[in-house]
């Protein structure tokens, strides 16, 4: 495994020469400049509609065909079942959308308290309007993990189970394929939230046993949109609400209007940044070697946090602490408000968010008011020098 060269790969990112140490990640990473340069080059073209005559054309169709070969190879998938979507929200609901036409009242939906509202709501809603029964995975709030005597939630008659592949919240990794097996016992289908885990590895859709999965480019140094990833079979027996005259070929068929032509490219050229810090002969095996050696990276700036938080004893509570988890980290203050502490380390250019960050149920499983806490998460581009300043900030807003 290659070491991580953070200097050489900070380089990359024309925005931290704002001075801002980023620990806002989670939520969205910066930008770096051959991302923008390929969005850039692919919108001033030339650029047309699909198809082979002209170069214009055939440019639209490469951006397509790097975009979904791109995306199979960083979670393990085939390019002919990567569908765009302009979020991992949007996407989720319009793939819950599609299979709840073939629910029907009895049938069962199982989802998860670790989950971002995105993979929660929409399924809820969507068995609402079936009249399929909602059942729950539980937070084991004292571990921070998955309480794995909640997956008698899962019955015969469960159709979905929805699960997130890692916090984005706690950071936690919950036991996927453990839930996905036991889901695919009774003949479910599991779809899981990868929007978070694949800023920090390289899914594999197979190993988790996921029939359906989604992720978020923008986590992982992208520009704004969503990726769901699936077996092409899977998507050929879902008929998704679409105009008469849009190809009803898979995945063309769950993707609405024009396709974004310079976002894909966008996405591509973020894949392709990742892989290039890692070894291998294929891409795949290039994005695995990468994501190892920035988890790695990420996983020493996290416990150089984690001491010091300690340090700053019960001013605080941290509430991640899975066995497996992400460089993520949720706290709690004891004699200062989220908001004031993100504030004051503001002032610093340290940027640290308070809020719930869509993680609704995780929150009342916790027992926590919204807006209670602060995330700290990091990203491949922050180094020693960003800890030091985010430490320094905390222990002045604390202490």
């Amino acid at each position: 495994m290659p070491a991580f060269d953070v200097a050489a790969f900070r380089s990359e990112f024309p925005s931290l020469a704002s001075g801002i140490a980023h620990f806002d990640n989670p939520g969205g990473t910066q930008t770096p400049r051959v991302v923008g340069e390929a969005i850039a080059r692919t919108l001033t073209g030339p650029l047309s509609q699909r198809g082979s005559a002209l170069v214009s054309q055939r440019n639209a169709e490469d951006a397509v065909a790097g975009f979904r070969s791109a995306v199979a190879d960083l979670v393990g998938g085939v390019p002919g079942g990567v569908v765009h979507g302009r979020s991992a929200t949007a996407l989720t609901y319009d793939i819950s959308r599609a299979l709840a036409k073939t629910w029907s009242p009895g049938d069962e939906v199982v989802v998860c308290e670790l989950d971002h509202d995105s993979n929660v709501r929409p399924w809820i809603q969507a068995a609402e309007r079936a009249g399929a029964t909602v059942r729950w995975l539980r937070l084991d709030p004292a571990t921070g993990e998955l309480d794995l005597s909640s997956l008698d939630a899962i019955t015969p008659r469960t159709r979905l189970v929805a699960l997130t592949a890692a916090s984005n919240l706690l950071g936690t990794r919950p036991p996927v394929a453990t839930v996905a097996s036991q889901a695919h016992e009774v003949g479910a289908l599991v779809h899981v939230d990868a929007v978070h885990h694949a800023a920090h590895a390289a899914p594999d859709i197979a190993a988790m046993g996921a029939d359906l999965l989604v992720c978020s480019p923008y986590k992982f140094f992208g520009p704004h949109c969503g990726a769901l990833v699936a077996d092409p079979a899977l998507l050929e027996t879902l008929r998704p609400d679409k105009l008469l005259p849009s190809s009803d070929a898979v995945p063309e068929r769950f993707e609405l209007g024009t396709l974004p032509y310079e976002l894909l490219a966008g996405v591509t050229a973020a894949v392709d940044l990742i892989a290039s810090v890692g070894s291998g002969d294929s891409r795949r095996s290039r994005l695995v070697s990468a994501a190892a050696s920035i988890a790695e990276h990420e996983l020493g700036l996290r416990l150089r946090i984690e001491e010091g938080l300690a340090e700053l004893g019960d001013h605080l509570t941290l509430h991640s602490r899975a066995a497996d988890r992400t460089s993520t980290l949720f706290l709690t203050l004891r004699d200062r408000e989220p908001v004031e502490a993100y504030e004051q380390l503001a002032k610093r250019e340290v940027l640290a968010p308070a809020g719930t960050f869509y993680a609704h149920e995780t929150f009342r499983a916790l027992g926590l008011p919204v807006d209670a806490g602060l995330r700290i998460g990091l990203a491949a581009y922050n180094d020693d020098s960003d800890v030091d300043r985010l430490l320094e900030g905390l222990t002045d807003v604390l202490a």
